[in-house]
Parts: structure tokens; C-alpha cells; sequence
């Protein structure tokens, strides 16, 4: 069995180049209201939630593989899906537990909630700068319009977006194990977060939502011996962004 050598750490800021629109839960239906809204924190703060961010990458590298989804399947040893499949897809993300064979894989890759970066959101909201005309304490409406091509009926609804130039925090965690794979897997995960670029994320990419950008990214690690001692990050240059 492998065992745990050291962590990486791949963290930075995400940029929305544009509205972005993760959904949440809506607890009281307005008139008049937003029809969809953003995901929040407890406070009323939007933010992106590490599922959403983690699920992206991976399914982005399924696409690249050519599969929908990629996990185990019922009657087939695990061995004989890593080696037809992806096997990096499954060891950086994980595999969920098969219930006929009780096999699973613990996922190497963690992802963080990326939460709104209060101080530049505040001094461009309060300084006059992109955000002080926005409608809502932190994010924007926009109204969107479905049409049945049965019918030609209208459906006009308002969604909530994050508004262009927020900032995220992220972090990414990679735990790192003896058996050789971390350049490889690291590589993995720096050309997921190249392609989601020229992707999307969260709903309505197609309509021009969810262009994003990683920025001020830095690549650092802790040893196991660095845990026992200082406890303090150091630059990693096995990969770059």
C-alpha cells in the first residue's frame, strides 16, 4: 500500500471574466424576484463551492478521454478499469464504492470552497471603481428568456450572476504517495485548469456565463519532514502553471 510523502498546494485567485451563475437555494418565492440565485455562505457572501470547482476539472479530463463519466463498473475487477480507462482520472479524483465488489479509491486531489475576496470586492464596490453601481450587495440580475418552439410561448426568467471581476480565493490539495505519480498527476490537474479557461463554469456557459480565470497561482509543498519540524510551505517547482 502507498503511503503518504508530502502535500502540494496549488493556490491562487480565480477571476470571473464574466457573470457567473452557480445555483443555490431559494427559501421564499418574491414577485417580481430573482428566479434563480447564486449559491451563498451563511453571511449572504457568494462563493464557489470546491464540488462544483473539482467536479468541472475531472469531467473536463473524462471529455478529453473521450468518456462521459469514468468510475468502476458493476462485474469487472478494478484492475481491468484503470488499465481500459483512465487510471490517473480515477487516482487524482477518486472512485466511488462499488457495492457488488467493495472497491473504491480515495481520491488524492482536495479542493477548497473558493470564497469572495472580501478586500478587492470592498475597495472596488466603496472606491468607485467596477462594482459601485451594482444592484445587489454582491451580485447582479439578468433576465433570460426561454422559447417553446412548439408553442412560440415565452418564458422570461431572472437569474442572479456573480458579476464580472470578482475574485475568488482556491486552493487545490494534492496529497502525494511513494509510488512515483506526481508529476504526472500534477500535470493532470495544470492542463484541467488550462482547458476550464476556455470553458466554463457553473450553468448557462453556453449563453456566455462562467469564463473564468486562475491567476496569481503558486505551486508550494510540505514534506512529511517539514510537518514533524517548521510547518512551513516551500516552493515546488515539479510543474508550473
Amino acid at each position: 500500500m502507498s503511503k503518504l510523502i508530502e502535500k502540494v498546494f496549488i493556490s491562487g485567485t480565480i477571476v470571473a471574466e464574466t457573470g457567473m451563475h452557480i445555483g443555490g437555494s431559494k427559501t421564499a418565492l418574491d414577485i417580481g424576484g430573482i428566479d434563480l440565485n447564486v449559491i451563498k455562505t451563511s453571511s449572504g457572501i457568494p462563493y464557489i463551492p470546491g464540488s462544483s470547482i473539482k467536479g468541472k476539472l475531472r469531467s473536463i479530463l473524462a471529455r478529453e478521454e473521450g468518456s462521459i463519466a469514468i468510475g468502476s463498473e458493476k462485474g469487472i475487477p478494478y484492475n481491468a478499469i484503470t488499465d481500459r480507462k483512465c487510471p490517473n482520472i480515477i487516482e487524482i479524483f477518486g472512485d466511488a464504492n462499488d457495492k457488488d465488489n467493495k472497491i473504491s479509491t480515495s481520491a488524492r486531489l482536495i479542493v477548497r470552497d473558493a470564497f469572495l475576496y472580501m478586500e478587492h470586492f470592498k475597495k472596488e464596490k466603496e472606491g468607485g471603481g467596477i462594482f459601485a453601481e451594482l444592484e445587489l450587495d454582491y451580485t447582479e440580475s439578468k433576465w433570460e428568456n426561454t422559447i417553446n418552439r412548439m408553442t412560440g410561448m415565452a418564458n422570461p426568467r431572472q437569474l442572479e450572476r456573480v458579476p464580472a471581476g470578482a475574485c475568488f480565493k482556491f486552493c487545490f490539495i494534492y496529497n502525494v504517495m511513494d509510488d512515483g505519480k506526481k508529476e504526472t498527476h500534477l500535470k493532470e490537474i495544470i492542463r484541467a485548469m488550462r482547458i476550464l479557461e476556455d470553458d466554463y463554469l457553473g450553468g448557462q456557459g453556453s449563453r456566455g456565463y462562467g469564463h473564468i480565470k486562475f491567476e496569481n497561482v503558486t505551486i508550494e509543498k510540505k514534506t512529511i519532514e517539514q510537518y514533524k519540524g517548521d510547518n512551513q510551505r516551500v516552493p515546488d517547482d515539479a510543474v508550473t502553471f
